[in-house]
């Protein structure tokens, strides 16, 4: 019986994907999680693993073509002891490709002598093998290689009988990996009454017939440069943008760079100022938690977030790409430059995963090393800020009556007007001048 696999849905909005390779041939027998196709998606290159085992029949897509959500892309044929395998549910595809949060069992409640007491969940039994594909995230099928456990026999706590990181580790005995710590998130209030849904769309007017005028060539954009333009175009006009301008005195900061560079090289990190900004913005937004937000316009909400996850705009041949660092906040700033170098190197060479370009709660673009003294940035939506950084400068500085050489770095800091007033821009911009010029407190955690 022919089995089809479709494109899954990707989640945050995504309909569609661009073909990059197609790693079988019709034909070959492959097994279960042998790589299957490269698709670019939100701004990534993404390796998609076959969710099944078996003979290809035939092969529907080829590279740059673009395809939707739910279109089959290969059709498979039963191969030997395949037969039987049941096509993978919508719900199958998507969990092998999108890498979303898996949830915990519910812990029992039981009541004694009078009091409530929460009972630990059984220790779930081994699961026998079952027949067909597995229902893994990519992330959970390496863990599971890594480990030597067969995800066939593997009991899935998931949603939708997916197997969870936790479900493979507990196979082995190890039990799941303690959660990091976080802060101790805000109560929830009152529901704000709905509001009104925002217009988010304009139609633009025809376009003149420019060939009247000489000779024109029409160039096809890419998938990621399609992405870039409709990302910006939504925010453009969803987003009354303001932008507030500093300067913050970084000579101080820069000699400590300069005189680290080579201990951080000795410890294989690349130290450079954008560590350091990111460490100042996640500081800062925790003193302005209005900044490290999304508005949800339609519910008439501000979703404030109790995680920092900085993206940080990463210039590369195929277009600017915004990769996210986790908890910047809590790291110490050799960890940030650390996780920084090695990201950005998976961005250039085209191996970032979905996972890496996701989450983002405030973005940084710095343009120093091509120039400039100024930019304004478009927020990256859904977000409500972005800091942008242009080259610093030696400037003569008046300081306790005297002149002296400064090094002075531009920062444009653009906002939501709809969610913070100017005031509230300038305070914030400050917060992150305020730690820049005083290193040592960036350096407390060193």
């Amino acid at each position: 019986m022919a089995r089809d696999f479709r494109l899954p849905d990707l989640g945050e909005g995504l309909t569609e994907a661009e073909i990059v390779k197609v790693l079988v041939h019709e034909g070959e027998v492959i097994a279960e999680d042998a790589p299957l196709l490269e698709v670019e998606t939100d701004k990534a290159t993404v390796e998609i693993p076959s969710p099944m085992s078996g003979r290809v029949e035939k092969i529907h897509v080829e590279p740059n073509q673009t395809v939707k959500v739910g279109q089959v892309l290969v059709t498979f044929a039963d191969a030997g002891a395949q037969a039987g395998t049941g096509t993978p549910s919508g719900k199958q595809a998507a969990d092998t490709l999108d890498p979303t949060r898996t949830l915990a069992p519910e812990p029992r409640t039981t009541v004694q002598d009078g009091r409530a007491r929460q009972a630990a969940p059984p220790e779930p039994p081994r699961a026998p093998a079952r027949p067909g594909p597995v229902p893994a995230t990519p992330a959970t099928r390496r863990l599971a290689r890594e480990l030597g456990v067969d995800l066939q026999a593997v009991r899935a706590t998931g949603p939708g009988g997916r197997v969870t990181d936790d479900d493979v580790r507990s196979a082995t005995g190890g039990g799941a990996a303690a959660p990091a710590p976080r802060a101790a998130r805000a109560e929830p209030t009152a529901a704000s009454a709905p509001g009104k849904p925002l217009a988010t769309h304009l139609t633009e007017p025809p376009l003149p017939n420019f060939e009247q005028w000489g000779a024109v060539e029409r160039q096809p954009l890419s998938h990621l440069r399609r992405t870039i333009a409709e990302r910006m175009a939504l925010s453009a006009t969803v987003i009354p943008h303001v932008t507030h301008f500093d300067r913050a005195d970084i000579t101080e900061l820069d000699a400590i760079i300069q005189r680290n560079l080579e201990t951080a090289t000795a410890r294989g990190v690349t130290l450079t100022l954008t560590a350091f900004l990111l460490k100042a913005a996640a500081l800062a937004l925790g003193e302005h938690p209005t900044f490290n937000a999304t508005l949800d316009a339609a519910a008439g909400q501000l979703i404030v977030k109790r995680y920092v996850h900085l993206g940080v705009a990463v210039a590369t041949e195929r277009g600017l790409i915004v990769p996210v660092l986790r908890d910047v906040d809590r790291k110490p700033v050799l960890e940030v430059a650390r996780e920084l170098g090695a990201l950005a190197q998976r961005v250039r060479d085209g191996k970032a995963t979905l996972d890496d370009l996701r989450g983002g709660t405030f973005t940084l673009t710095n343009i120093g090393a091509l120039g400039g003294t100024g930019a304004i940035p478009i927020i990256n939506y859904p977000e409500v800020a972005i800091l942008g950084v242009a080259r610093a400068r030696q400037e003569p500085v008046v300081r306790e009556g005297r002149i002296e050489p400064r090094l002075l770095l531009p920062l444009s800091l653009t906002f939501d007007h709809r969610v913070a007033d100017g005031a509230d821009g300038a305070r914030f911009a400050s917060a992150i001048v305020r730690r820049l010029e005083r290193p040592e407190r960036l350096l407390a955690d060193w």
